[in-house]
């Protein structure tokens, strides 16, 4: 009997004790759901980062095709920082532009005339200007020609590639990204076009065919192609086909008709009809 009463009398342990209080079961489950959703949300934040990686490294290519779906809808702008400050000295030789027109696109380089495969622009004043990225590209190439000055090469994909001659204090160097309106170089000077003094030569082709720039400006990158132009020579009735600044150069029937190089330069090359019908070409090396 007495130990059943020693027994009874044992006081109860410091644990008993604390289970015996109302507040301890519910402090214990509130912590352990604390700690469960505490992993539940860290597994869901780490899947996530995993799926943020995985999100950002498989899509580079779909960030490539979305460059290029914008640069395709990117209108061509005239490569300076203030159209209104600058003009045209030189216009692009097209076959289809009247006489005066055409005398009008020839530069005088070494004794011969050469077509304009692009526009020489010049500001108001005299003055040199800012020179930017008619259009957003990659930079292909950036080097200095001892007749066409610093020459700026940039690719807009899709076969569509500007350049920019005559440039001084270039900004930019081959494997660049510039986006329209960067400024890229100043305009310069070359020895081809020393009448034209500080100027931008700027030339736009398309898959390697030189296209009018001042029909460009305005339209959709993806909407610029190269013209093929058929005409009729006055003298003979012979027939000839034409490309507007093509890489063969535009054809003509004139006593110095001129082609264009298949390079993205102004054209050194010309063509004399003689008498008998026959032609002959002399080419001029453009230092490139």
């Amino acid at each position: 009997m007495r130990e059943e009463e020693n027994k009874r009398m044992t006081k109860p342990s410091k644990v008993q004790k604390l289970f015996r209080k109302r507040w301890v079961f519910p402090a214990v489950y509130l912590f352990s759901a604390a700690i469960i959703i505490t992993a539940v949300l860290w597994f869901q934040g780490n899947a996530a980062d995993q799926d943020k990686q995985k999100a950002g490294n498989a899509p580079q290519h779909g960030q490539h095709d979305s460059v290029e779906v914008s640069n395709a809808v990117e209108k061509l702008v005239m490569p300076v920082v203030k159209e209104n400050s600058v003009e045209v000295k030189t216009p692009f030789y097209s076959s289809t532009a009247s006489e005066k027109e055409q005398q009008a696109a020839l530069v005088f380089y070494n004794n011969t005339y050469h077509q304009n495969t692009g526009i020489d622009v010049v500001a108001k004043d005299g003055k040199t200007f800012d020179v930017t990225a008619a259009a957003s590209g990659t930079v292909t190439k950036a080097v200095k020609d001892p007749i066409l000055g610093y020459t700026v090469e940039i690719d807009h994909q899709n076969g569509l590639v500007t350049f920019y001659q005559s440039l001084s204090d270039v900004k930019v160097q081959a494997g660049d990204t510039v986006k329209q309106g960067q400024v890229i170089a100043k305009a310069g000077e070359s020895t081809y076009n020393a009448e034209a003094k500080t100027h931008l030569h700027f030339e736009v082709r398309k898959d390697g065919v030189a296209v009018n720039p001042t029909d460009s400006f305005s339209k959709q990158l993806a909407t610029i192609k190269a013209e093929v132009v058929s005409e009729t020579t006055p003298e003979g009735g012979n027939s000839n086909t034409t490309e507007q600044g093509t890489g063969e150069g535009t054809k003509s029937t004139d006593e110095q008709s001129k082609k264009q190089p298949s390079t993205g330069t102004e054209s050194k090359d010309q063509t004399n009809t003689t008498d008998d019908g026959s032609s002959s070409d002399e080419d001029q090396s453009t230092g490139q």
